[in-house]
């Protein structure tokens, strides 16, 4: 590798990785789904940020980025949808990035096209935003990942008025780690650009990770407008367990909401974050010495999923497994599509319930429902 391309292509860290898997795989699942909907004419994808779509992992191994595994994925969903469109927008401000992406690129095809450039990010933002007024029956996926706590909420304002999806990559270790020794006026303005509020008032947040999430959703519901939206973040954790930033997944529409919450869990092995937290280390013992489960809040598994479940209907005897999954689908974390068995299972052997079908009504008309043990 010269050493010009070796000073372009950057080292990614596990938790890296992981981004880049979590964001292909619920691309893939994203795009056919609207693909199968008379509604959709065409998906854009937009990642304008891209870096230079190849990375070296730990081994020295090269990797695909985000833009390069979305790019193969949707041209791939092109190509089973040859009456409907996909437009790939790559863009980064370093010419020699974008140089290097456009080696790694697919080629065009008549339905599928990339386009990519070397603007500021919030330039590009600024120029497609005001035509997503206008997209019609067009759906599109804006992915902002800048590299620290940097946060243009102007620019992503018409992305969050119109039908489409927004995922932000919030940097929540930079603030944590440095808002309190902040001197220069520009990293002052950052942060009070990201936060929207005076920087007096966001020093005392120090290094409270929860009060820069919470002011981030904020910012997220006062930008939405009058209508229901769904917000879901995943915590990504390096390989010491220090949390470095959440992906936060913003739309108006519910089932890409419960699809982004089954990619993450899917992609972190059946569980909430990268962190290393091991179910089998919830245990603890309470002041009677019974071994009780301990919620490890910036991980969840199965089993806290189930305790949920199960503290929500406590003192019913009987419920319908829809009631149980319709609950779960408005959760900002817990996934109610692809757990099902495991969770109905650890109900089963935690909390004694029981899955049957019952005669609901004089017609005979048959219901699962699960009777929980008092």
């Amino acid at each position: 590798m010269s050493g010009r391309r070796k000073n372009v292509i950057s080292k990614a860290s596990p938790h890296t990785i992981k981004k880049f898997e979590l964001i292909e795989e619920y691309i893939k699942s994203w795009a056919q789904k609207l693909m199968l909907t008379d509604s959709c004419n065409g998906l854009i994808f937009i990642d304008c940020m891209c870096n230079c779509g190849v990375y070296t992992n730990d081994a020295g191994e090269i990797v695909k980025g985000t833009a390069l595994r979305v790019s193969e994925a949707l041209l791939n969903v092109a190509r089973l949808y040859p009456n409907k469109t996909v437009q790939v927008y790559l863009n980064d401000k370093d010419k020699n990035r974008v140089d290097e992406l456009e080696k790694h690129l697919p080629q065009n095809e008549r339905n599928f096209q990339i386009v990519t450039s070397r603007l500021d990010a919030h330039e590009l933002l600024r120029t497609i935003g005001p035509q997503l007024y206008q997209a019609g029956h067009l759906h599109y996926f804006l992915f902002y990942d800048p590299y620290d706590a940097d946060i243009d909420w102007e620019a992503l304002l018409p992305f969050f008025r119109n039908w489409g999806e927004v995922v932000i990559n919030h940097m929540v270790s930079d603030p944590v780690r440095a808002i309190t020794s902040a001197k220069k006026k520009t990293t002052k303005e950052k942060y009070e650009n990201t936060y929207l509020e005076d920087f007096e008032k966001l020093v005392p947040f120090g290094s409270d990770k929860v009060a820069y999430e919470a002011r981030v959703e904020e910012i997220i519901n006062s930008l939405k407008g009058t209508r229901r939206y769904f917000v879901s973040a995943f915590p990504f954790y390096n390989t010491q367990n220090s949390h470095m930033y959440n992906l936060i997944h913003c739309t108006s529409n519910k089932e890409g909401f419960k699809l982004y919450k089954k990619s993450a869990w899917k992609v972190f092995g059946n569980q909430s974050s990268t962190k290393n937290s091991p179910e089998s280390e919830q245990l603890s013992f309470d002041s009677y010495g019974i071994i009780t489960n301990e919620t490890d809040e910036s991980c969840f598994h199965v089993s806290d999923i189930s305790r949920y479940l199960q503290q929500n209907f406590k003192g019913r005897k009987q419920v319908q497994l829809t009631e149980m999954w319709e609950l779960l689908d408005d959760h900002p974390i817990f996934p109610s599509e692809g757990y099902r068995n495991e969770i109905k299972k650890d109900l089963s052997e935690r909390f004694g319930a029981k899955i049957e079908q019952i005669v609901s009504d004089e017609n005979g008309k048959k219901e699962t429902v699960i009777f929980f043990s008092l």
